[in-house]
């Protein structure tokens, strides 16, 4: 089934023009569709993304997800910020807002296991989203990493305290803090990926695993991935201060210098523009 013949729990899902959404038996594949900007989102992309996971989550023949991106360039570069340079924010959205924060707790709140499956560059809240997933197939092609001090943004809840529970403090400061990029290899010795795959196999190993989901008890899962998150929720309350701080970081002139820098292909000059 796909985005306009889907119909869960008496939800019509809309056709959508950022993402697609598709049954596959007991799965639901969400893709980002945006491949012209290598999947990076803007507020309206997070606004259907959102949609697509409260779809799968009260969707009682839905027992697992699988977010993934077009293409074989890119999983997702994070926000646009071609977007946030041209207007000073992400675009439109339902609530005037970016809901990543959002789309962050709903990944994390579905009662369905959530997987991941990198095909290609899994970059700054893109990587983020694949790091909430709850475990993650990636192609051999698959590229990670941070660049949010590199273009004015940061994220200083999720993104960066749950990842230090994935991969180690010093890894995760290593990956905030230097912004380098790491190849699907090394991703897995770190423990951030579960498994990596030749790119022409990775959607047949993401559904193959979405199947043996789908044979398991969901109460079981449901009550299993709660076991799991029960120990890292208290940093919701981190990602909403950070949410929050980052909203007005981006208004400053320090802010707007990284997006600006992005979108002119030039070094960007924060030290002039510090608070």
């Amino acid at each position: 089934m796909t985005t306009n013949d889907v119909q869960t729990m008496g939800l019509q899902v809309p056709e959508f023009t950022d993402i697609t959404y598709e049954r596959k038996a007991t799965t639901a594949v969400i893709t980002m569709n945006r491949p012209h900007r290598y999947n990076a989102f803007t507020a309206h992309t997070v606004d259907e993304l959102i949609t697509a996971f409260r779809a799968a989550g009260s969707d009682r023949g839905v027992q697992s997800i699988i977010l993934t991106g077009a293409g074989d360039k890119a999983f997702c570069t994070g926000g646009d910020v071609k977007q946030r340079a041209e207007t000073g924010d992400y675009g439109p959205s339902e609530t005037g807002m970016l809901e990543i924060g959002q789309l962050h707790k709903l990944i994390r709140d579905t009662p369905k296991p959530v997987i991941a499956a990198v095909n290609g560059a899994a970059i700054g809240g893109g990587h983020v989203l694949h790091v909430l997933c709850d475990m993650t197939i990636a192609a051999d092609t698959a590229r990670f990493g941070q660049s949010g001090p590199k273009v004015g943004s940061f994220d200083a809840g999720f993104g960066s305290a749950y990842l230090a529970r994935v991969v180690g403090e010093k890894r995760a400061r290593e990956i905030w803090f230097l912004n380098h990029i790491y190849d699907a290899e090394t991703a897995e010795r770190w423990g951030l990926v579960n498994k990596v795959v030749p790119l022409n196999e990775l959607m047949d190993a993401a559904l193959e695993w979405a199947a043996e989901i789908g044979e398991k008890s969901p109460t079981a899962i449901r009550f299993l991935k709660q076991s799991f998150n029960a120990d890292t929720d208290h940093q919701a309350g981190l990602s909403a201060m950070a949410m929050s701080a980052l909203d007005l970081y981006a208004t400053t002139p320090e802010g707007k210098e990284g997006a600006a820098a992005f979108a002119e292909k030039r070094t960007p000059d924060f030290a002039s523009k510090m608070l």
